[in-house]
């Protein structure tokens, strides 16, 4: 029997493409064992547990950024947590060690590597981390989202889907969709969000701009998050609610959409061909800019920075896009030539081929 350990965390961005991984193994072979390595603080606490997987944890040991107490006390708990990894992956009798990034990702990398265990990599941003870096340096196999990562080796894979995104049939669904949000089937609608908090530009700028949005005859489904200070129009075809409990429905309904550009959001959008203007969120490294340039390159979407993401933005450039039908079917298409909706196996192919080939030679310690 294979023992696999998928390490990643603290994010939905690294807990959802683990998870959808997971699955994809245990669908596949019931009988192969599927362990997650991750912390007690992080969202995989409490999602990889209910999926069914065992959870192992660690100490969460992040990099120092400047020099501090933690600083001084940091390469003696990042050693130690090496060893915790690599006495797991003994005890457990690990065959495969596969990371999505995240804290735990580079302790395990680092065991996975004394304990010649090969090592398989998942990046879903353009913009590597940290620990992907490291790892790809020696890893078996590197999968990336988005082509132009600059990771050595990497393959583009796509980005590994929910179950109920990966096999969504939108037309069949939408009437279902309309139905649960209130809306009519018969009629375009745009799908607005920013993410399970919001965001607060793109939540301002919908809210200011709805009578010019429904005059295009398009209807707005705007999720507006949890930290909202927005209030709802009250507009007949504008229907606001801070969560949708069924994403898959939302994106069933949706033919177009705003949102910020998060590597799972743009794989999710991409994948059902939807075409999206992207509003990447304007703190950070940047990465949001680069996930989604390569749909954007294609034709696929529009990318406005958060600052200039305005009502008159609207007025002057999104709804004449939606006024323009062949416009937004050609976009559309692009969306989803650019997009993979196959990630999963493809990620479960290179996990396959890390697996078979073993440990790489090079730059093994001795």
């Amino acid at each position: 029997m294979t023992t696999y350990l998928l390490a990643g965390g603290g994010t939905a961005g690294h807990v959802n493409p683990l998870l959808a991984v997971a699955d994809r193994l245990r669908e596949r072979d019931p009988d192969v064992d599927v362990l997650v390595l991750g912390t007690a603080e992080g969202l995989e606490s409490r999602l990889v547990p209910a999926r069914g997987y065992e959870l192992l944890t660690i100490a969460k040991v992040p990099f120092p950024r400047r020099p501090n107490r933690q600083a001084v006390v940091f390469p003696a708990r990042f050693r130690q947590s090496i060893d915790d990894v690599r006495r797991l992956i003994g005890a457990h009798g690990v065959d495969v060690v596969v990371g999505f990034g995240g804290y735990v990702s580079t302790p395990a990398y680092l065991a996975a590597r004394r304990a010649r265990v090969p090592v398989a990599i998942h990046e879903a941003n353009a913009r590597p981390g940290l620990a992907n870096r490291l790892g790809a340096r020696f890893s078996a196999a590197t999968g990336v989202a988005f082509a132009g990562t600059p990771l050595p080796r990497a393959e583009v894979v796509g980005m590994p889907l929910r179950r109920e995104i990966e096999r969504l049939d939108r037309v069949a669904s939408r009437a279902e969709a309309a139905l649960a949000f209130g809306l009519d089937a018969d009629r375009p609608v745009l799908l607005v969000t920013g993410g399970s908090l919001g965001a607060r530009r793109i939540n301002t700028t919908v809210v200011d701009s709805a009578e010019r949005l429904l005059a295009t005859g398009w209807q707005v489904l705007h999720l507006t998050g949890g930290s909202s200070e927005v209030a709802d129009p009250g507009l007949e075809g504008y229907r606001m609610v801070e969560y949708a409990d069924r994403m898959d429905l939302a994106l069933a309904l949706a033919d177009a959409a705003v949102s910020r550009a998060g590597a799972g959001t743009v794989s999710e959008l991409a994948a059902l061909g939807i075409p999206a203007v992207y509003v990447p969120y304007p703190v950070g490294n940047g990465e949001q800019r680069f996930n989604a340039a390569p749909v954007v390159a294609a034709g696929g979407g529009l990318l406005v920075a958060d600052q200039a993401f305005t009502p008159e933005w609207v007025t002057a450039t999104l709804a004449p896009l939606l006024e323009d039908a062949p416009g937004v079917a050609a976009m559309a298409r692009a969306a989803a030539a650019a997009g993979f909706r196959d990630g999963t196996d493809r990620m479960v192919a290179l996990v396959d081929r890390a697996l078979g080939g073993g440990a790489r030679a090079a730059g093994d310690p001795a």
